[in-house]
């Protein structure tokens, strides 16, 4: 997607953008009503049910949804955007984009920036599990003999979905903003509902209930941390799709509708609990009249099926980025939309996250079990997001340091209160996000230094490529009619195919073009900016195209522009692609540990091929195989 369709869709009113974004960016917090609350109340924390404790829990949930997304996320870390993009490894790109002398500093950025989007999959795999599941439970309140079908309907409604994404979401999309207007309306009207007959739960709105109710149960109040940070699920979203809707829609949305019916719905339940304890069974159902309570249900369930849906298409999204940052093996990018370029499908990783959740589900096999494994990821994500944007506002906007390091020192005593509390639920589940994101941040680690390593060891062997080619054309071999285009990796240095073309074939193409993708720090690049074509003479061409790590490059939309731009005619059936197929040798050399670098092998070696990720017709690809020794 270029700058310019998203100017055009920015250029759409703002009431429907806020609409959209209400549909796509609110879905997980927008869920966490239904079992947040519950949590809290555990009977495992230990915290008797009485005015005091509802009053002194709710007065949490109140200002840690002010302090952590009102003010640090939506007023602060929103400001943070790379072109318009927000998400993690925008934030990470700005930081180190900020950093002046790289070094060590620029290194551990780097990995926290790639530590928090691991954390992020680990929310991924468990936001649809918790909140498909927790929905689905409604029905053991509205008809009781359905309990024994709570699990088989969620792995239901968790294929379906899956199952769905190749066709994409255009269509469905449509209807998730009115949905979820209606299901936050929805919010709002209950818990306005159960606070005009218990008012006196207003009262959580001050601090001391909170600072209160920490003192008196400093252990409990501790370990009950952990399940407050419930509320706080997909605030991160608010900030990751901020390039889809802008910064106005997402602070309208949230101000305007999302966090009034979310606190009304919170302090409802707590209202409920004051004058009906038994209604902590479930608080957030029992807040519907007995008629209301099956169509809540269904409305619970299409909410949290969309909520899975930001989440989903949010973890195509980082993939996708993390290929272009050159974190992640080249996969298989279908488009499943013409006219948005952004709505992208990845079948690895859909079914790899479809068949980790069902596992999920069937392991926990309740919404409380699960409840342990959600806050863990959220807060090591929120935790990362502060640590960045704190080297944003200090480095790249030269803000005061002292004024910088107040503010922050406020949210890190808040997001490391939370992460600690999550840490204490580790042997209840907390070990799965950190299992999930732990072995990702293996992964992409490795696969980052694999390819540092085999890149220094091209540039160790490879030939100059502007001597080779004065040379060539100085003593040209046989020319051949047609045209080749050489994919290499880089501009300076001669493509291993060309030396195997020359070597074996003994011929030159009469126009043979060096075609180099390059990936910026920015989100998109507008097409004026993305061609270099440079004319070496002799029918030879060096050719640089620049694409943004949202973007997924294309030869043949490049071909088309350089038809455009450079007067240069292409015919496929006369063109023929020529690209090394490189294989991994592990060896002793320096660089990582031999069965390090045989999963770096392993991953290079079931990458998408480059004609499927670069969409080149493959009948028109000569491969031409080479080694490299690590």
């Amino acid at each position: 997607m270029t700058n310019m369709t998203h100017a055009q869709e920015r250029k759409q009113p703002l009431p429907s953008l806020a609409l959209a974004a209400i549909g796509v960016v609110f879905g997980d917090i927008g869920t966490s009503p239904l079992y947040a609350l519950k949590e809290a109340f555990s009977p495992t924390h230990g915290i008797a049910l009485s005015e005091a404790s509802i009053l002194g829990v709710i007065s949490l949930l109140f200002w840690a949804i002010v302090m952590v997304v009102a003010v640090k996320y939506v007023l602060f870390v929103m400001r943070a955007d790379n072109n318009g993009e927000g998400g993690v490894f925008a934030m990470m790109t700005l930081a180190l984009r900020s950093v002046k002398d790289p070094g060590r500093l620029s290194g551990v950025l780097m990995m926290l920036g790639i530590f928090g989007a691991c954390m992020f999959y680990g929310d991924a795999v468990i936001t649809p599990a918790m909140s498909v599941i927790s929905a689905v439970e409604g029905l053991e309140i509205a008809a009781p003999k359905l309990s024994p079908y709570v699990i088989p309907i969620t792995m239901v409604i968790l294929v379906m979905l899956f199952w769905i994404q190749r066709h994409g979401t255009a269509v469905v999309g449509k209807l998730f903003g009115p949905i979820m207007l209606v299901w936050f309306l929805t919010l709002a009207g209950l818990g306005a509902y159960h606070i005009a007959i218990a008012p006196g739960v207003l009262v959580a709105l001050n601090p001391y209930y909170a600072f209160s109710f920490m003192a008196d149960h400093v252990l409990q109040a501790y370990i009950v941390l952990g399940s407050v940070v419930l509320v706080l699920t997909g605030a991160e979203a608010l900030y990751a799709d901020m390039g889809h809707f802008g910064v106005s829609p997402i602070r309208y949305g949230w101000y305007g509708l999302v966090m009034p019916s979310l606190l009304l719905n919170y302090f409802g339940q707590g209202a409920l609990l004051m004058h009906s304890p038994k209604a902590i069974e479930s608080p957030f159902f029992l807040l519907a009249p007995d008629w209301a309570l099956l169509p809540l249900v269904i409305l619970s369930t299409i909410a949290t099926v969309i909520a899975s849906q930001a989440v989903i298409s949010g973890a195509y999204s980082l993939t996708s980025q993390a290929i272009q940052l050159g974190y992640v093996p080249r996969m298989k990018i279908l488009h499943t939309s013409e006219l948005a370029i952004g709505q992208i499908y990845i079948p690895l990783v859909n079914w790899m996250l479809l068949f980790i959740i069902l596992c999920i589900v069937v392991g926990f096999k309740s919404s409380e079990n699960l409840a342990a494994a959600y806050g863990l990821a959220v807060t090591a994500t929120m935790l990362v997001t502060t640590i960045l944007v704190s080297v944003v506002m200090t480095n790249l906007w030269g803000w005061n340091r002292f004024l910088v390091g107040a503010m922050i020192a406020v949210f890190l005593v808040i997001d490391i209160g939370f992460f600690g509390a999550s840490l204490l639920k580790i042997e209840q589940g907390g070990w799965l996000p950190l299992c999930i994101g732990g072995a990702l941040f293996f992964l992409l680690m490795t696969w980052y230094k694999g390819r540092m390593i085999v890149k220094d060891r091209t540039a160790a062997d490879g030939i100059p490529l502007m001597p080779f080619l004065q040379g060539l054309l100085a003593h040209p071999p046989h020319r051949v009619s047609g045209t080749a285009i050489y994919l290499t990796g880089s501009d300076s240095l001669v493509p291993v195919s060309l030396l195997h073309n020359l070597k074996h074939n003994k011929v030159l193409h009469e126009r043979t073009i060096f075609l180099n993708f390059i990936t910026r720090d920015i989100p998109y690049v507008d097409d004026a900016h993305r061609l270099e074509v440079k004319d070496v003479s002799g029918g030879l061409f060096l050719v640089k195209a620049a694409y943004g790590f949202n973007e997924t490059p294309d030869v043949k939309a490049v071909l088309e522009q350089i038809t455009r731009t450079h007067a240069m005619t292409f015919e496929l059936m006369d063109t023929s692609f020529f690209m090394a197929r490189e294989t991994v040798v592990p060896t002793e050399l320096p660089g990582m540990s031999v069965w390090r670098e045989r999963v770096f092998a392993w991953m290079h070696q079931n990458a998408a091929k480059p004609t499927d990720f670069f969409s080149i017709p493959a009948n028109r690809v000569v491969e031409l195989g080479t080694k490299i020794e690590i």
